[in-house]
């Protein structure tokens, strides 16, 4: 997936803001073995049990939620509760393996209170790591406000999903996880989102709904390791609710070739959004 436009000066005004605000331009992604950063940081959830997280600060805008396993299955729910009897937005997630692909994912909390609710649905075998804590606003981790930046319209293009329409976008292997950011006018959200690799393998499943999907979009940052990966949104609402989505990748490596002709992907990444500003078809 490459930039389509020659707006070069637009880009690399983009970019400069973003390096300012990040604290480094390329980073070393964790050992796969190791779990994601936020493991240190998280807190067991046992098999069919809950566990909540309360936000009482109005202050709090987003909360991120990263769910992982030690490589088992990983069966959840994820609600956000607003006040007695009222959950605007619901989440089940699938994962066929926690370790290599951690379940990430940002909710909007505009009111408070808010408590975000963790359901391992996974038997007492399969307990699952939960961080959930406000945002940071890292770049490089993903933030949604990368996507719907104006000065970002050269590299990030929105995809109209009509109701009851299944759109798939491809990624190359050199992607090593992709960010999507489902939104709406306003109206109900009711989506699904795919990881598959090869033909009808699911890696990872999203079940989203929210009541608005203008204040309570769906941002997600999949982990796309190896080759094949391609990411499939489903909009389960009916043709009178259609949606917006971004797919884009977030961190891309840097391609080796190898004894064999083929290449390999070696540990430094680097955001999308700077490389592209240094691609050829920029110039």
């Amino acid at each position: 997936r490459r930039p389509n436009s020659n707006n070069n000066n637009r880009v690399n005004s983009y970019s400069n803001n973003r390096n300012r605000q990040s604290s480094s331009s390329t980073r070393i992604f964790p050992e796969r073995s190791g779990g994601s950063q936020y493991k240190s940081r998280s807190k067991a959830v046992q098999g069919s049990s809950l566990k909540t997280w309360s936000f009482l600060d109005p202050n709090v805008e987003r909360v991120r939620v990263v769910l992982e396993t030690d490589g088992r299955p990983l069966n959840a729910e994820v609600d956000l509760w607003e006040g007695p009897d009222n959950t605007p937005y619901k989440m089940r997630a699938y994962v066929e393996n926690g370790k290599l692909c951690p379940f990430n994912i940002v909710i909007d909390t505009p009111s408070s209170p808010n408590t975000v609710a963790v359901r391992n649905r996974g038997l007492m075998e399969f307990p699952l790591s939960a961080y959930v804590a406000e945002d940071e606003g890292d770049y490089n981790a993903g933030s949604a406000s990368l996507l719907t930046d104006p000065q970002a319209s050269n590299l990030y293009t929105p995809r109209v999903v009509q109701g009851g329409a299944v759109r798939a976008f491809p990624m190359d292997s050199f992607v090593e996880n992709v960010q999507v950011l489902l939104k709406s006018d306003g109206r109900p959200l009711n989506a699904r989102v795919e990881f598959l690799q090869g033909p009808n393998n699911v890696k990872q499943v999203i079940e989203f709904y929210a009541d608005d999907g203008l204040t309570r979009p769906l941002y997600a940052v999949i982990e796309t390791p190896g080759s094949g990966n391609v990411v499939r949104i489903v909009n389960r609402a009916p043709m009178e609710y259609p949606l917006v989505a971004w797919v884009e990748p977030l961190m891309v490596g840097r391609p080796v070739h190898d004894e064999s002709g083929g290449f390999t992907v070696d540990g430094v990444l680097e955001p999308w959004y700077e490389v592209a500003t240094r691609s050829p078809m920029m110039n």
